[in-house]
């Protein structure tokens, strides 16, 4: 009798152990949304990348499951040594559990290595570099809304194809914009194109005067800008300034946002094609929660940067919830091993190598007098389907994928 309460008791010891270790860290699941919330980036995901992370955590219904999750926020400043201390304090005095978001390479490659050191996720909805899913892969990371090989894959793609066929290169010279210029002339070169020149200008710059003169002497084609944000807009603006377009060459946006056109006006963003994850009015669901983000946001309409830090978010939400933990490592690991099913990018899945699957689309900007409203800018050209929309599995080099 004596030894079967003794046994008992171990069971029952066993049991509590295993719950306790099972727990969530001290009893709160802390998301960190670090990103650009002062310069050429804040548009595109700023303040709206916290609200969307509110949003995903109020339409897992975390409170009603018992799950106390807070939201918290940092400026990165867009410097790498910036972000990776917010990293580490969050990560080592603040008990955040989760990044997300964070626009940037340079700095997401940085949080990539602290959020691996330290056994904690990160959720990559900003930064572009395909490197995040390829020599620098990690197994607490994953990539989730776009990538430069995808944007190359997809604008170069579509661009070459139709007659363009020299290229000079306008790139912000920082690990984003070397990515960028670097899988799009991969992607132009295969399809018989030619580089023809290149130059590099400091992100956040004001003057593109020097660049795009050199870019007009080359007399390419296709003059395409491997930068992002307030960049890529003044990039336009005064290329427009120049009679470029006018004069026949052609600008090619490889990373475009919404909040771009928006600012650009249609007149001037008029049949820009680019490629995207996402745009809130391809159906009931994506209109539905635009609706919904732009009531909370000042009327600003979501980015595919937002819908991809909601849908990453609820993601890993619902893997916490499964688990009951929210150690960042056995969390990664289960978001991949889960199809992933939201009402912004549909069903998807999540690859080894932590690259986030599905269809990417090419789009071109309306003319003035096909757009019904302020934010209807978008007409679809092509959906490029989920198996062709992202680099190959074996062709990243990630340490994580099995020869």
């Amino acid at each position: 009798m004596i030894f079967l309460r003794l046994v008992a008791l171990a069971m029952a010891g066993a049991v509590a152990a295993g719950v306790a270790e099972a727990q969530i860290s001290d009893g709160i699941i802390k998301i960190g949304v670090l990103n650009d919330q002062s310069s050429l980036y804040a548009d595109l995901t700023g303040q709206g990348s916290v609200v969307a992370a509110r949003m995903a955590v109020e339409d897992f219904g975390a409170t009603a499951k018992g799950m106390k999750v807070e939201v918290i926020f940092a400026d990165h400043q867009n410097k790498a040594d910036v972000g990776a201390n917010i990293a580490r304090q969050w990560y080592e005095s603040d008990k955040v559990d989760v990044i997300v978001d964070t626009p940037n390479s340079a700095v997401a490659l940085a949080v990539n290595q602290i959020t691996r050191d330290k056994g904690r996720a990160f959720l990559v909805s900003g930064a572009a570099t395909s490197d995040l899913t390829g020599k620098a892969c990690s197994p607490n990371t994953i990539h989730w809304t776009y990538d430069t090989w995808a944007l190359a894959n997809g604008t170069g793609n579509a661009i070459v194809k139709t007659g363009g066929d020299t290229w000079f290169f306008l790139t912000a010279d920082y690990a984003f914009g070397h990515a960028l210029e670097r899988d799009t002339e991969a992607v132009v070169v295969k399809n018989g194109g030619k580089v023809v020149g290149k130059v590099r200008h400091p992100l956040n710059t004001s003057d593109f005067s020097s660049f795009l003169l050199q870019a007009q002497a080359s007399k390419a084609k296709i003059i395409g800008l491997a930068n992002a944000g307030g960049d890529t807009t003044n990039a336009i603006k005064q290329a427009a300034e120049f009679g470029i377009v006018k004069g026949g060459q052609n600008l090619a946006g490889l990373l475009v946002f919404l909040t771009d056109v928006h600012g650009l006006g249609l007149p001037t963003a008029q049949g820009l094609i680019f490629t995207e994850s996402f745009y809130w009015d391809m159906n009931d669901k994506t209109r539905a929660w635009g609706k919904k983000f732009a009531e909370r946001d000042r009327g600003i309409h979501p980015t595919m940067i937002h819908a991809g830090v909601y849908a990453a978010v609820l993601h890993y939400l619902k893997a916490v919830d499964a688990l009951k933990t929210d150690d960042g490592t056995k969390v990664i690991a289960k978001m991949k091993e889960t199809p992933t099913d939201d009402p912004l990018f549909g069903k998807g899945t999540i690859r080894a190598d932590g690259r986030k699957i599905h269809d990417m689309y090419l789009f071109e900007v309306k003319k003035p007098a096909e757009s019904k409203g302020p934010w209807d800018l978008y007409k679809l050209r092509a959906t490029i389907p989920a198996a062709q929309a992202f680099r190959p599995l074996d062709q990243g080099d990630c340490p994580l994928v099995k020869k």
